[in-house]
C-alpha cells in the first residue's frame, strides 16, 4: 500500500514538472514571428556620409564641356548621333533646360559630392552638390508614379550578398561572348570588372531607376530618352592603410531609343569626414571646351 501511495505521489509531481513544459511549447508555437528587419538594420554596409568624386576615368567629357559631335566610345545609333550633332547651348538655356545633363544618367558622373542618408528606415536619400539634385532609393515598393516624368525618376533598391553584382556580370558575359577584355581599355569597354568578393564590404546596394525625363549623358547634348532603364550597384571597398574609404559605383544604362547596347561606367568617390566642402550650386552647362587645332 505504501508502494503505491509513493509511486501515486511521484506520478502527480512529475506531472507538475511537465504540464508548464508542454504548455510553453504551444505557447512557442503560437507565438507571432518577429517583425521583418527595416533596409537600415539590414544594411551590410554604412553608405551615409559625404563622398567626394574622383575622376579616374573620361577625364576630358567629364571636367569640361567636350566640343559638340564629340562622342568617342559611346555606343550611339544614328537617331543619337543627328541629337548629338544638332545639340545648341543657348537654346537649351533659354529654354530652362539647364538641367539635362544632371538627370538620372549622367549624375555620377558629374564631378562634385555626395550627401547620403537614411530619409527614414526604409529609404535612402542621396544628395548631388552639382546641380543640386536629389535622389530618393527605395526599399520595396516604391511610390506610384504621378504627375510629369522628373530629372531623377523613381528608383527601387536592395541589398546583395558579398560578390553580387548584376552590372558586372552583364559586362563579363558580354565580353566573353566578343572574345574582349572585360572593363577597362577603350572603345566602351570601361566599368564594372570582374568582381573578387574579397575586395569589398559585406555586401552591396542594387539600384534599378526607371521613370525619368530624357537627359545627356554628356555636358555635350549626348541623348539618352525617357524610355532608358538604369542599374547601379554601390560597392564599398575596406578601409585602405592609410585610412582612406572609397565608395565604387558601377552602372548600365540601356536605351532602345539611342543606344547600339548597353553603356557600362564605373565611378569612384572617396569619403570625406565631413561636410565641410560640400556647396550646392545650380544646374550649369560650361560652353564647349575649343578643339585643338
Amino acid at each position: 500500500m505504501k508502494k503505491m501511495v509513493l509511486a501515486s505521489t511521484v506520478s502527480i509531481a512529475l506531472g507538475l514538472l511537465v504540464r508548464p513544459v508542454v504548455s510553453g511549447q504551444q505557447r512557442g508555437r503560437g507565438a507571432p514571428p518577429p517583425p521583418p528587419q527595416s533596409a537600415q538594420q539590414a544594411a551590410p554596409i554604412d553608405l551615409t556620409g559625404y563622398w567626394v568624386s574622383v575622376v579616374t576615368e573620361d577625364w576630358r567629357w567629364r571636367m569640361a564641356t567636350p566640343p559638340r559631335r564629340d562622342y568617342q566610345s559611346l555606343p550611339l545609333n544614328q537617331a543619337a548621333r543627328k541629337v548629338a550633332d544638332e545639340w545648341d547651348l543657348a537654346k537649351d538655356d533659354a529654354a530652362g533646360l539647364q538641367c539635362k545633363p544632371y538627370g538620372a544618367g549622367n549624375i555620377m558622373r558629374q564631378p562634385g559630392r555626395l550627401h547620403i542618408t537614411w530619409q527614414d528606415e526604409n529609404t535612402l536619400k542621396v544628395e548631388f552638390d552639382a546641380g543640386t539634385q536629389t535622389r530618393l532609393l527605395y526599399f520595396g515598393a516604391p511610390p506610384a508614379a504621378s504627375g510629369p516624368k522628373t530629372w531623377q525618376g523613381i528608383s527601387t533598391a536592395a541589398w546583395e550578398r558579398p560578390g553580387r553584382n548584376a552590372v558586372a556580370d552583364a559586362r563579363v558575359a558580354e565580353s566573353r561572348d566578343a572574345s574582349l577584355p572585360p572593363g577597362g581599355g577603350g572603345a566602351g569597354l570601361r566599368g564594372a570588372p570582374p568582381r573578387n568578393a574579397a575586395m569589398f564590404e559585406g555586401g552591396s546596394l542594387s539600384v534599378k531607376t526607371t521613370n525619368f525625363r530624357d537627359g545627356y549623358l554628356r555636358n555635350n547634348g549626348v541623348p539618352y530618352s525617357e524610355n532608358a532603364t538604369l542599374v547601379e550597384h554601390f560597392d564599398r571597398l575596406p578601409p585602405a592603410p592609410n585610412g582612406d574609404v572609397w565608395l565604387i559605383v558601377s552602372s548600365m544604362l540601356e536605351d532602345p531609343t539611342y543606344l547600339n547596347g548597353p553603356l557600362y561606367l564605373s565611378s569612384q568617390f572617396k569619403k570625406e569626414p565631413n561636410g565641410a566642402k560640400w556647396s550646392p550650386t545650380p544646374c550649369r552647362t560650361d560652353p564647349p571646351a575649343q578643339p585643338r587645332k
